[in-house]
C-alpha cells in the first residue's frame, strides 16, 4: 500500500495562515493613521497620547539610572530647564498635550541627548560640557522636542508591530528559519532609513523652534561641528548610531535655514 505525503497540504495551510497573519498585520498598521499638524501628514501611529505620555513616565527613571543618574549641577540644569522652556512657550508646543521635562544626566563619557515618548528630554553632561553657547544647547534641545511633537516614538512602535507581524507570517509560511532570518535582516535596515529620515525631520523643524524662540539656528550647524571633531577622540558620540552623519546633516541644515522664511514659525 502506498502512503501519500501530506507535505504539500501542510504546506498549503501554512501559506495560508502566514498570508492571513499577513493581511491582518498590514489592515492593521494601514488603518492606524492619525494626522500630525506639526509635520503637516498623516502617521500611523499605535499608541495614544495618553499611552505615549505613560510610557515616557514609565520608562524615564530606567533612563536616568543607566546614564549616571541626575548632574548634581543645579546650574546645568537651570540652564537647560530655562532654554527648554523658552523653545516650548514660544511655539505650538505649548498647546499640545506632551508634558515636556529636561534633565542633565551625570554620564560624563556618553555624549548624547534623547527624547521619551510623551515628553521626557534628556542630555548628558558629556554633551552638555561640550557646547559653549545657549543657541548651541538650544540646537540640541529642539531636536528633541520635535523628535516627541512629531511622535517618532510612536510611528517606530506602529512600524515594529507591522514588522513583526510579517516575519511571523513569513516564518509561519515558510517554516525556513534562515528565510526568517533574512526578513528580518531586511526589515531592520528599512526601519532604520525611517529612523534617519525622523533624524532630518528632527533638524528640519527644530530650526523653526530655535527661530521662534529668538535663538541662533546657526547653532545648530556648530553643535554638528562638535560632535564631529568629538568623533575623532577615543568616545564616538552615541547619537553617531541613529543619526545621519554630520556633514550630510549640516548640508541639510544649512538648506533648512535657507528655507525658514517661508515655513517658520511653526
Amino acid at each position: 500500500m502506498i502512503r501519500r505525503s501530506n507535505s504539500s497540504g501542510g504546506l498549503g495551510i501554512r501559506l495560508i495562515i502566514g498570508l492571513v497573519i499577513a493581511v491582518i498585520s498590514v489592515l492593521s498598521y494601514l488603518g492606524s493613521q492619525t494626522y500630525n499638524p506639526v509635520v503637516g501628514e498623516n502617521q500611523h501611529l499605535s499608541l495614544t497620547p495618553e499611552q505615549e505620555i505613560a510610557l515616557g513616565l514609565q520608562s524615564a527613571p530606567e533612563m536616568v539610572q543607566e546614564f549616571g543618574g541626575v548632574d548634581p549641577d543645579s546650574n546645568a540644569q537651570a540652564t537647560v530647564d530655562a532654554i527648554g522652556a523658552k523653545l516650548v512657550n514660544s511655539s505650538k508646543a505649548k498647546d499640545t498635550p506632551w508634558q515636556f521635562e529636561f534633565t542633565v544626566l551625570g554620564d560624563p563619557e556618553t555624549i548624547n541627548a534623547f527624547a521619551l515618548p510623551g515628553g521626557p528630554v534628556f542630555i548628558t553632561e558629556a554633551l552638555l560640557s561640550r557646547l559653549q553657547t545657549e543657541d548651541q544647547i538650544a540646537g540640541v534641545l529642539s531636536h528633541e522636542i520635535v523628535h516627541v511633537l512629531a511622535r517618532h516614538s510612536a510611528q517606530q512602535i506602529a512600524k515594529s508591530d507591522l514588522t513583526n507581524g510579517l516575519l511571523g507570517a513569513v516564518s509561519v509560511a515558510s517554516g525556513d528559519a534562515s528565510t526568517t532570518q533574512t526578513a528580518a535582516m531586511v526589515a531592520q535596515l528599512v526601519n532604520m532609513k525611517y529612523g534617519r529620515d525622523d533624524e532630518t525631520q528632527a533638524d528640519t523643524i527644530g530650526i523653526c523652534l530655535m527661530i521662534d524662540a529668538q535663538y541662533d539656528p546657526n547653532a545648530m550647524v556648530e553643535v554638528m561641528q562638535i560632535l564631529e571633531q568629538a568623533s575623532g577622540g577615543s568616545q564616538q558620540p552615541e547619537w553617531f548610531s541613529t543619526h545621519p552623519s554630520p556633514q550630510n546633516r549640516i548640508q541639510n541644515i544649512k538648506q533648512a535655514i535657507a528655507e525658514a522664511s517661508t515655513k517658520c514659525p511653526l
